[in-house]
């Protein structure tokens, strides 16, 4: 059931509103199949004769009442006879008004019924799908985050942080002053006593600042018992901290009077109420931007981590707690299950993915607890059974490292004080303890299973954001990271860098219980990197558990990051559900392929030969003239005022950016019998010798054309037309800029031609569905699509097709070229920027897209979703044939 399907089933409940079957037809809009709906009428849960109700177990509760809506429904909600039937969700209407309640979420709807479809979202989870909901950013988070960045502006115009002791000295301070916020606001440190004391022991123009924090510094690595005797009452009042933060002697900054009036201003922030993951963003402050991005360390946002750890573990968590909810004994299992769980970041940056995992498992532990204490009819002295010691990481970065110990301790302070307001007991915070396993180094080089081990029965969950890298963007030492971890593995250098963590986490979760979720850039599961790549994950006996589709990665730190990932989870083969995410719709799927679509696990292969009985699609003329025979139009235009016969040597020249963006170049061209009229033209003469010279100083292939300077490598040539089409676009366009050139046009190898083409073919090529196909299979340059004819054009499923269509298809293409004509002025670039595409040329390719999908069936596809997957199956259908 699609969305677009339950839309329309919507519209026709409305048109047609029968209040006697209301219910039955709306059940039956989001696919429940018509032989339950016969079961459910006249039976026992079926008590609608007028008015009524009908039960659907661990679907619905369904009320009809002329009493009070609100008053009903509020009395339903918390009804045992209603809650033991599992309902998802229970309804109350009067025909005029409909309410609803999503007992899981607590979501609820209050909207006239007939307005319904406007709200279809809602009841979402009866089709299988899920409408996907993350928390809100913290305002606190990005107040803090940006008063801090603001500190450091202020820090460096009167400091040098050049060297790498010097940025680290100035990381390390930052560490400790957040330190310092946080614990005289949680009450580690007494109420705003570091605030306090600074603004009333160190001078207004802040001269004196950093000897005053050098000695608070010492004091805190000082046990009480080993101060200085004459150590003043204003220092002992500071408790002993060690764990390390404050072991270290490093030099401080010099202070002034407005950075001393920023440290105690951001002292008075709300600090109990911030998220310690915003330890990642001041990191993204403080470091230097080639740091930073080299590391991919930048700060993710709460809202982005929950994608990954609710499929990854807490959902199924929270099932097991509602399955267990009245049965003491299991709530008590789960909990120990709860303490036994690993939780392993690879690439762990600051700690923001442990951070979070931390606090939404001690949320769920809590729960678990009261609920067992409500059982019991008493309270219950237990104590939080989970620890640090169950979060693992890996980090390259010196700095993060200590940060992410640091966060994770921050961490289970403030979730101690929220256990200590639900129990009235909590462990003590000081002095600190050990923390998480996070190790400093490289995690493409480290054994993980030395960092996190793992037994046959252990629940483990790897997750993170490792960092991306393409393939040409990897320095000498991440490509060497590469080399190591693909011993073995063909044209691993074609790969992201991320394809480490993808590689290593599957050989870790091999034959075990664990799992493993990454954010990627969306280019891992598109084009050759899947043939690469997949191929050596997917034949391990490991399959996509859950997968997000293409969305944009944003945060909330200094300098907003925002690129096209996927997050895609892996796990051992099981019978167990599998769901893709698409625009945050969750959706039960058979099966998520390397390519994030609902069907088998195929790798699209290259071919050297279309499948169908096409002609091929070959590169244009490779030139290889060091630039002498290609010409800007003024030039061309010189030779010609000065030697007018040299004009029948000039043809048109088109690269992709020409034929894209309307730019004009002309080349030399002469054939063999033309030569010797070529040569008595100087200007030609000279450049022949220019190329032959670059020639006999090039490659071998150069060199092969030394006594043929005159021409191309290649110089093809069409009798009539030619088909052409760019080796790179860009993936915002909804269709490709291809079009056709007259025979007297010469083009480059930056663009793929068919010489003398039928007409249809451009049809086939503009649809919107042989866009689809490219977007999944196509390598990328940079963000742009590459379109390569082995694994674009020669893999593309067509079916045969008959004369006839193959006509209505070519009168499409003259419809398509009509509306571009009438906008001769505009460049194909501007044609078919999505922004700006004229309507009239929109209207001309959706015609054409309908003509084009009737040739695959007579039923119109609903989403591209289902064109993807039609046309995998007829990839698997035509492979099959053909093995």
């Amino acid at each position: 059931m699609t969305v677009l399907e339950i839309e329309n089933n919507l519209h026709n409940l409305v048109a047609n509103l029968d209040k006697e079957n209301f219910i039955f037809e709306l059940l039956l809009a989001y696919g429940i199949p018509k032989a339950t709906i016969k079961r459910l009428q006249g039976s026992d849960h079926d008590k609608l004769t007028s008015y009524g109700e009908l039960v659907m177990r661990k679907k619905l509760f369904f009320k009809v009442t002329d009493n009070e809506l609100h008053a009903t429904i509020d009395e339903l909600k918390s009804s045992k006879e209603v809650l033991k039937h599992l309902p998802r969700f229970v309804l109350v209407t009067d025909y005029e008004t409909l309410l609803a309640y999503d007992v899981k979420t607590g979501d609820s709807l209050d909207i006239e019924l007939l307005n319904i479809i406007n709200h279809y979202d809602f009841f979402l989870p009866l089709a299988g799908m899920e409408k996907a909901t993350f928390t809100d950013e913290n305002p606190a988070d990005v107040k803090a985050s940006l008063k801090m960045a603001k500190l450091y502006d202020e820090l460096q115009k009167n400091n040098r942080f050049e060297t790498k002791e010097e940025v680290h000295s100035l990381n390390v301070f930052l560490t400790r002053l957040l330190f310092c916020y946080f614990a005289e606001d949680t009450n580690i440190f007494e109420d705003n006593i570091f605030t306090a004391s600074l603004s009333s022991h160190t001078q207004i123009d802040g001269s004196d600042l950093d000897a005053y924090l050098q000695r608070l510094f010492t004091i805190f690595n000082t046990p009480n018992t080993k101060r200085e005797p004459n150590t003043p009452a204003y220092l002992n009042a500071f408790p002993y901290v060690n764990g390390g933060l404050f072991a270290l002697h490093v030099k401080l900054p010099t202070f002034t009077t407005r950075s001393r009036s920023l440290i105690l201003e951001i002292g008075q922030l709300k600090w109990s109420q911030i998220n310690p993951d915003i330890f990642g963003s001041m990191i993204q402050a403080v470091v230097t931007p080639e740091h930073r991005g080299g590391l991919g360390m930048h700060y993710t946002s709460v809202p982005n981590i929950m994608k990954v750890i609710e499929p990854l573990f807490l959902d199924e968590l929270y099932q097991e707690f509602e399955k267990a909810y009245d049965h003491k004994s299991k709530l008590q299992d789960l909990h120990v299950r709860l303490s036994n769980i690993k939780i392993f970041d690879p690439a762990c940056g600051s700690g923001n993915f442990l951070i979070i995992a931390y606090k939404k498992l001690r949320e769920l532990e809590m729960s678990i607890l009261q609920h067992i204490d409500a059982l019991s009819h008493e309270r219950s002295f237990q104590f939080s059974e989970i620890k640090l010691t169950q979060f693992y990481g890996i980090e390259l970065d010196d700095f993060a490292h200590e940060v992410a110990l640091l966060s994770l301790w921050l961490t289970e302070h403030q979730m101690n004080l929220e256990f200590y307001k639900a129990f009235g007991r909590t462990s003590p915070s000081l002095p600190l303890h050990d923390g998480g396993h996070i190790v400093h180094g490289n995690a493409t080089r480290i054994n993980w299973e030395e960092v996190c081990p793992k037994n046959d029965k252990d629940e483990i969950y790897i997750l993170g954001n490792p960092p991306y890298l393409g393939a040409r963007l990897q320095n000498k030492e991440q490509k060497a990271d590469m080399a190591e971890v693909f011993q073995g593995v063909k044209n691993f250098n074609n790969l992201d860098y991320i394809a480490c963590w993808f590689y290593k986490g599957t050989n870790y979760i091999k034959n075990t219980h664990a799992k493993v979720a990454f954010v990627s850039t969306n280019s891992i599961s598109q084009g050759e990197q899947v043939g690469i790549l997949w191929t050596h994950i997917l034949d391990e006996n490991i399959e996509i558990d859950f997968a997000y589709k293409s969305f944009k990665w944003q945060n909330n730190a200094k300098a907003n990051a925002a690129v096209i990932v996927v997050i895609i989870g892996l796990r051992n083969s099981s019978n167990k559900p599998k769901y893709l995410y698409i625009d945050n719709i969750k959706q039960e799927v058979k099966n998520i392929n390397a390519y994030l679509v609902n069907a088998e696990n195929i790798i699209v292969q290259k071919r050297s030969q279309p499948r169908q009985r096409i002609p091929p699609l070959v590169f244009g003329n490779q030139v290889i003239d060091g630039g002498n025979l290609i010409l800007q139009e003024d030039e061309k235009n010189e030779i010609v005022a000065l030697y007018p016969s040299s004009e029948k040597f000039f043809r048109r020249l088109y690269g992709g950016e020409d034929f894209i963006k309307g730019f004009v170049r002309w080349c030399v061209w002469v054939k063999k019998n033309q030569l010797e009229e070529a040569l008595a033209i100087h200007a030609l003469k000279e450049k022949f010798e220019k190329t032959k010279q670059y020639r006999q100083s090039g490659g071998e292939v150069a060199r092969s054309l030394v006594d043929i300077p005159y021409r191309f490598r290649y110089v093809h040539e069409a009798k009539n037309n030619l088909l052409v089409l760019p080796r790179t676009t860009t993936e915002r366009r909804d269709y490709l800029p291809i079009g056709f050139l007259d025979n007297n046009s010469i083009v480059t190898d930056a663009i793929q031609v068919i010489y003398d083409p039928e007409i249809y073919l451009m049809g086939i090529l503009s649809s919107k569905i042989h866009m689809l196909w490219v977007k999944i299979v196509a390598g990328r340059l940079k963000s742009d699509l590459r379109y390569s004819n082995s694994l674009c054009y020669n893999t593309f499923p067509f079916p045969n097709i008959s004369q006839n269509q193959k006509d209505e298809i070519t009168e499409f293409v003259f419809g398509i070229l009509d509306e571009r004509e009438k906008h001769s002025q505009k460049t194909l670039s501007y044609l078919y920027d999505p922004d700006k595409m004229p309507e009239g040329l929109r209207k001309a390719h959706h015609a054409l897209d309908k003509a084009i999908e009737q040739c695959y069936r007579t039923k119109p596809f609903e989403s591209d979703e289902e064109r993807l997957e039609y046309l995998f199956k007829m990839y698997e259908e035509m492979t099959k044939d053909k093995k």
